[in-house]
């Protein structure tokens, strides 16, 4: 009886297998790619420190024994333990750039990203950036990826895992940013003193319906960092309430709360919400200046 192991031989053979696979079972995709093609090229190519893009000339090549037993072992932990890819080879893609993840912290997924290459514009129009807020910054991803934007800005990751902070620290050697983006454990505003002029979360915000309906894959991120109470507003209005006094005049508060958004717009109808659009996919991303908040809470 033949094995895979014995019969795939090339790059491309690996490719076809996993998405053979996958197909047939049926899998979840949300934690970097959105179907099967690009789940297996993520596994396959990654697994072996190739790129993901213009991959061809690899395509051919044979592999060593050792890296079929590997990337079949993945094949299997992916279909049997429903474990995102990213978890199985410790990296994910945000904004073009890789990050160190596990069972730490969230996969990074943020249609922030795409506001983020925007460089915030035209809402952010001259106003000056030279400090930065992650709130809730779990790899650390969306502030990281800020301070390549912004060259000059200072950055702070707050995050109330000790365990989240640690993936976030190694993503700031990784990126060699160490000079201008620390850490901060925080719950929510409660350690972080200051005013920046950009405030970006992507808190926890699933409420309890969406946990109890959640695939298999999402069991394995952290709790912490997905759920926020029955509406999945508990951290949200926490951010709301306390943002403006940590940010300076004309300064910007972008949030994601996802399927959160309607509870959130009814909640707060004093409050003129900017819902971003997003080409490449994503919603429930707000925006709001320090005095659209300070204006609209007033008059709540």
């Amino acid at each position: 009886m033949t094995r895979p192991i014995d019969d795939l031989i090339t790059v491309r053979d690996y490719l076809r297998y996993a998405a053979s696979r996958f197909s047939e079972a049926g899998l979840y995709y949300g934690h970097g790619t959105d179907n099967l093609w690009d789940e297996a090229v993520l596994l396959v190519m990654r697994s072996l420190h190739l790129p993901l893009e213009n991959n061809n000339l690899f395509l051919e090549a044979r592999l060593t024994r050792d890296e079929r037993q590997l990337i079949l072992e993945r094949i299997e932990r992916r279909i049997n333990e429903r474990r995102p890819v990213a978890y199985l080879i410790g990296e994910a893609w945000f904004m073009g750039l890789p990050f160190h993840v596990d069972e730490r912290v969230l996969v990074p997924r943020s249609p922030i990203s795409e506001l983020l290459e925007a460089r915030l514009q035209p809402w952010l129009a001259d106003h000056p950036v030279e400090r930065i807020l992650d709130l809730c910054t779990g790899s650390g991803c969306i502030g990281i990826a800020a301070a390549t934007v912004f060259p000059e800005a200072e950055v702070e990751l707050s995050d109330i895992s000790e365990d989240a902070l640690a993936v976030a620290e190694s993503n700031i050697e990784l990126h060699e940013v160490g000079d201008r983006v620390m850490t901060v454990r925080s719950d929510v505003f409660d350690q972080v003193t200051g005013r920046y002029d950009v405030i970006v979360s992507n808190p926890p915000y699933v409420d309890a319906e969406d946990m109890a309906d959640m695939p298999a894959e999402y069991h394995h991120e952290p709790r912490l960092g997905l759920e926020a109470g029955d509406d999945g507003l508990s951290i949200a209005h926490r951010i709301l309430a306390d943002a403006a006094d940590h940010l300076n005049p004309g300064g910007l508060l972008v949030v994601e709360v996802g399927n959160s958004w309607h509870a959130l717009d009814a909640a707060y109808p004093q409050l003129p919400f900017t819902w971003l659009d997003f080409e490449n996919g994503g919603d429930g991303v707000f925006l709001l200046t320090r005095e659209q908040l300070v204006s609209g809470l007033a008059n709540s």
